[in-house]
């Protein structure tokens, strides 16, 4: 399963991330919010 993982500039975003990473065991990509277009 793929997971992106939407940075806002906060310092909480890396937490998500880790926690996710840790359940998952699969790296977890994370794009600052300013750079991707949906």
């Amino acid at each position: 399963m793929k997971v992106m993982i939407l940075d806002n500039y906060d310092s909480f975003t890396y937490n998500l991330v880790h926690m996710a990473e840790a359940i998952l065991h699969e790296k977890v990509d994370v794009y600052l919010n300013d750079q991707v277009i949906l």
